[in-house]
């Protein structure tokens, strides 16, 4: 069912389902996440087998045809979210309907069946413990609107989710720049030095960035500095964060620094940003 949210007397098509038993996946009109954190599930998507062995995850469109075969002490939530949500406009400013906006669009390959394994992520031994964060938290906004904001938190939560997984899932393999990549992915938010990265891939300095350039195109800091500026581009575009917040969800000390190393790579400041790839995107 839509929360009522009690701040702005409105609908939100969304919901958190704290104790998943999958009798009704998925969810008519929405994409659902699912987050299996304890037991093992076998079943049938879309024709096709899968086999969840916690943790986990399970990324269902309201078209997907799912069928359990096996459960074996499961513990799962699910967030579900009708796509009208991903609309980065406000209620209040689309005036009982939706028109041509800014959408989210991280994580939402997700939900494609492109390949055989779509639907089930890679969910890593050290991403878990972050998913598991920003889930258990997501669930709590959903369920005590502490303030006035808490849609904008859920979308940045949302965002950070699908964002992690969809970047695990971008490549399989285990080089030394994947071990890397896989640390910045689910370390960004916090404080991360060369060596932190060095250490993870077990490889010198010379030697990391070498591979980081030939592979990304950037040092091994040039990355890491430009995914945080990917993911606040994002959050700037479809949150009303604060950017003193932003700076803090994306790995920057303070707002100031993440101004001046926002305006050096984008050539415009994070506000400016925020207010032109809305307008660019309503007029397409």
């Amino acid at each position: 069912m839509p929360q009522i949210d009690r701040h702005k007397k409105r609908s939100v098509n969304i919901e958190f389902v704290a104790v998943e038993d999958f009798s009704t996946l998925p969810y008519p009109g929405r994409l659902t996440l699912i987050l299996i954190t304890s037991g093992t599930m076998s079943g049938v998507l879309n024709e096709h087998p899968i086999s969840i062995v916690a943790p986990g995850v399970l990324c269902l469109a309201e078209d997907d045809d799912m069928q359990v075969v096996e459960k074996h002490n499961v513990a799962a939530q699910s967030f579900s979210f009708h796509l009208e949500f991903l609309n980065t406009l406000t209620h209040s400013e689309t005036q009982g309907y939706f028109p041509t906006a800014p959408r989210i669009q991280t994580g939402l390959s997700l939900f494609q069946r492109d390949h055989l394994y779509a639907g089930v992520p890679r969910v890593t031994e050290k991403a878990y413990p972050l998913l598991f964060e920003w889930f258990f938290v997501l669930g709590m906004e959903v369920q005590a609107q502490s303030d006035s904001r808490w849609v904008c938190r859920i979308k940045k939560y949302l965002i950070q989710i699908l964002g992690l997984l969809e970047d695990l899932n971008q490549n399989s393999e285990r080089s030394p720049v994947d071990l890397a990549l896989e640390y910045i992915h689910t370390h960004y938010t916090r404080k991360i030095s060369l060596e932190d990265l060095t250490n993870c891939a077990h490889l010198n300095r010379v030697t990391l960035n070498k591979l980081f350039q030939e592979r990304c195109g950037n040092t091994a800091i040039g990355y890491l500095l430009s995914h945080r500026l990917k993911v606040a581009c994002d959050l700037l575009t479809h949150t009303d964060m604060k950017l003193n917040d932003i700076a803090r969800a994306t790995g920057f000390e303070y707002d100031t620094y993440f101004i001046k190393k926002f305006k050096a790579k984008k050539g415009i400041s994070p506000s400016k940003y925020r207010n032109s790839s809305r307008k660019f995107a309503t007029a397409q």
